[in-house]
């Protein structure tokens, strides 16, 4: 997107969206830009530092092959393809075999526990997964229960001694022997690409699909967020995973859709000196860094240490504010940008200091192309300053197709013609948008929105817990961590030691960012007449703990 001589109230004027009939997210991407050139696609560094550089060339034809493995083991149009591997070629290449093949992409966060994963696999019907060796270890646990997933492909495993017998087979050995010849699926705009599963702030994670259209969609956003993206654009890189759609759809699909080579390195724990000397080693021109991330690396001395090529710096997930802008401006040399959105529609306020100063406390103005709104219980637009929900008017090309086998869901997230976000919030008279709070229960720890029910549920299966309520309490460094309120079952003792075995239950099962980094017994939880856990009354009591006033947030129930 072009910002030379535009206002933003020029380019919102003159926003039209082209988003073709026929479209599909790996032909563009990749094959488009594999001409022959050499044209450079992704930097992999390992966790040695050791980096190897792959072309759109390349990628085109490893993904061509492993697209007729998946063919050759049975997969077929519209089945869902599982993606359980962290930021690396093999994450890449199955994403764009999937897309050409006309599958769906389900995307798995590496850290995931085998609850975690016996879910999403279950419930999306995955009939094939492509993982590692740690992975496989987890899967071994729940295969029994998993009978659609018919093939898993291990990106590690010993290609001396080819393919392992079944349920498990080399990805790379079947890549090699598949041919490099396919033509890709023709698919539509409306046809599905992906699924990507919430953090399940009501009952458990629901799968948001989304169509091919998905990447148009978050063009408009991710351009302004990034200062007019692609323009001085020469390498782009976050420490967010390809599994979350902030790592997928705001960094590395974009980019390529720009022809804009991407670093693919993830820490296994982030340090902001670390992300500073690779940043700095890689001369990254353009980043996504989720606040927390910012937070990191704000406690760093002397980050003028670094010779940084950065051009700009897009963040989301939480409020930045003004200290941590300020401190962008200092040491990254760029005023950082804020946007907001969610799974079912992403990026679709943001702001873009090249057009507008950042509002501290707002979260930025509706990008070009989406129509955001403050709405009353009725559907009705509220007038500025009045404080409802953040909803986004439909049609909408980012926004998704409905919840995975959820119809009931999918209607419950629309009130009339405006998705509903969750959260409230207002406008002023300029269209800047301040969140106000949630109208749920997520949890937002460290640039991850965690729901509690997997996390409640988790809990009630380790054997000295009876009733368990999460919510989130306030923290300095990640703004909330995950709190459990816990009944023992009788004969067990709440002390220290059984925090350590219960934190340790919920963080193998289920991912390392959501157990409980606090755990409070109690004899007995505030409940409805119905048997729901009143949360409000939890967050209530831990204000008045802590000497602070109750935190005002809706509660539904």
């Amino acid at each position: 997107m072009n910002l030379e001589g535009q206002t933003y109230d020029s380019l919102t004027a003159n926003f039209g969206w082209r988003v073709p009939a026929r479209y599909n997210i790996g032909v563009d991407v990749c094959d488009k830009w594999a001409d022959g050139s050499g044209r450079l696609a992704l930097i992999y560094e390992d966790p040695d530092g050791h980096a190897t550089r792959y072309t759109f060339d390349e990628l085109k034809t490893l993904s061509d092959r492993f697209a007729n493995a998946l063919q050759a083991c049975g997969a077929q149009r519209g089945d869902r393809i599982g993606i359980f591997l962290s930021q690396s070629i093999e994450t890449a290449i199955a994403h764009l075999a999937a897309y050409k093949a006309g599958m769906v992409a389900v995307p798995l966060f590496a850290l995931f526990g085998i609850d975690a994963i016996e879910h999403r696999l279950g419930d999306s019907g995955a009939v094939a997964l492509i993982t590692d060796h740690a992975g496989v270890q987890k899967i071994d646990e729940i295969r029994a229960a998993l009978p659609e997933l018919r093939n898993v492909f291990s990106v590690d495993l010993d290609q001396h001694h080819g393919d392992a017998p079944a349920p498990v087979r080399s990805f790379w050995e079947a890549l090699k022997r598949a041919s490099a010849e396919f033509t890709p699926v023709d698919t539509s705009a409306d046809d599905p690409a992906v699924i990507i599963y919430t953090s399940g702030t009501t009952g458990k994670p629901k799968g948001a699909l989304h169509g091919h259209r998905v990447l148009p969609g978050h063009l408009p956003g991710v351009e302004i967020s990034q200062q007019g993206f692609p323009a001085h654009a020469t390498l782009m890189w976050t420490p967010a995973d390809w599994a979350w759609i902030g790592g997928l759809f705001d960094v590395l699909l974009p980019s390529w859709h720009h022809g804009v080579a991407v670093l693919a390195r993830r820490f296994a724990k982030f340090d902001g000196q670390a992300a500073f000397d690779l940043m700095a080693r890689h001369a990254v021109s353009h980043t996504f860094l989720p606040p927390t991330a910012l937070k990191m690396m704000r406690g760093v001395e002397r980050p003028e240490r670094w010779n940084l090529a950065l051009r700009s710096v897009a963040s989301g997930g939480e409020s930045l504010g003004e200290e941590l802008i300020g401190w962008g401006r200092k040491a990254l040399g760029v005023t950082i940008n804020e946007f907001y959105g969610q799974t079912e529609c992403n990026v679709v306020v943001s702001s873009c200091a090249a057009l507008f100063e950042p509002r501290f406390g707002a979260i930025g103005r509706a990008v070009p192309g989406h129509q955001v709104e403050i709405i009353d219980a009725h559907g009705n637009e509220l007038p500025p300053g009045a404080i409802g929900d953040i909803a986004v008017a439909a049609p909408d090309p980012v926004m998704f197709l409905g919840y995975w086998r959820n119809e009931p869901a999918t209607r419950g997230k629309f009130r009339g013609k405006f998705l509903l976000t969750g959260d409230l919030g207002t406008r002023d008279a300029e269209g800047f948008i301040r969140f106000v709070g949630r109208g749920d229960d997520v949890i937002t720890s460290a640039g991850y929105r965690i729901g509690p029910a997997s996390i409640e549920d988790s809990l009630l299966r380790h054997p000295a817990v009876s009733m368990a309520a999460v919510i989130g309490a306030p923290d300095a460094e990640r703004t909330e961590i995950v709190m459990a309120f816990v009944v023992l079952n009788p004969g067990f003792v709440g002390d220290e030691a059984l925090v350590r075995e219960i934190q340790q239950h919920v963080k193998t099962r289920l991912a390392a960012h959501e157990y409980p980094r606090e755990i409070r017994f109690v004899d007995s939880l505030p409940l409805t007449a119905t048997g729901k856990v009143i949360r409000k009354a939890l967050r209530a009591e831990l204000a008045q703990d802590a000497g602070r006033p109750a935190e005002k947030k809706p509660e539904h129930q």
